[in-house]
């Protein structure tokens, strides 16, 4: 098996199981459309996300890293109609490409996108969540991790992405992203509130994994 064959068969299992969406398309359209890097979640991911959203009945999420908000809309679909989604961009330019795209996919009126550094709107937020993901730089997980338990409760479910980095999460060598997501293992490891696990897998992004954690108390 190789990325060909990986590639195939997400597009096999979203034909299958996701069919068309023209306001997803549109989404990464005018993603690309605008310059942003081709980065977002595969269409498999997206949906998984929505679905563990909405088996943990949530009404308030909390997304760090927006990008274009392909992973926000898929997100925003699972909230009920008095749901609030929090996401929050870094770049400037990033967050207007995002807001156009979740206006355009109906959820203007309960998605809020912050602009900033993360490490900064964290603390201003107000807690609970009940369903946080966690796909911004990997330096700053050990960081957005520890801000994620602040803002849960018991029951909050934690999805990180990119952890796994292709293998390098074996043997950082001082690559920052690496080590932040080696760091991030560890604090889940320690953290007594928390139960975890990861799954690696392979796709449209590669090789890469992520982890899924719930808050227990």
């Amino acid at each position: 098996m190789n990325f060909d064959s990986w590639t195939a068969v997400d597009h096999f299992i979203a034909d299958a199981l996701l069919g068309p969406d023209k306001v997803l398309d549109e989404v990464l359209a005018e993603s690309e459309a605008a310059g942003l890097p081709p980065i977002a979640v595969a269409p498999p991911q997206g949906k998984m996300l929505m679905l563990l959203a909405q088996i943990a009945g949530a009404r308030r999420i909390l997304e760090v890293g927006t990008l274009g908000g392909y992973s926000t809309v898929w997100l925003a679909r699972a909230l009920p109609p008095n749901g609030e989604l929090v996401s929050l961009e870094y770049a400037p330019r990033h967050a207007e490409v995002a807001r156009r795209n979740l206006a355009r996919a109906g959820f203007a009126d309960r998605v809020e996108v912050k602009v900033g550094a993360a490490i900064d709107i964290l603390p201003t937020l107000t807690g609970p969540f009940d369903f946080i993901f966690l796909d911004a730089d990997k330096a700053g997980y050990p960081a957005y991790f520890e801000w994620a338990v602040k803002l849960a409760r018991p029951g909050t479910v934690i999805v990180a992405d990119n952890v796994v980095r292709e293998g390098r999460v074996l043997d950082p060598s001082g690559e920052p992203n690496a080590v932040g997501v080696r760091r991030f293992y560890d604090l889940v490891a320690a953290e007594p509130r928390v139960t975890a696990t990861a799954i690696q897998t392979v796709g449209l992004k590669g090789w890469d994994g992520f982890c899924l954690a719930r808050v227990e108390r």
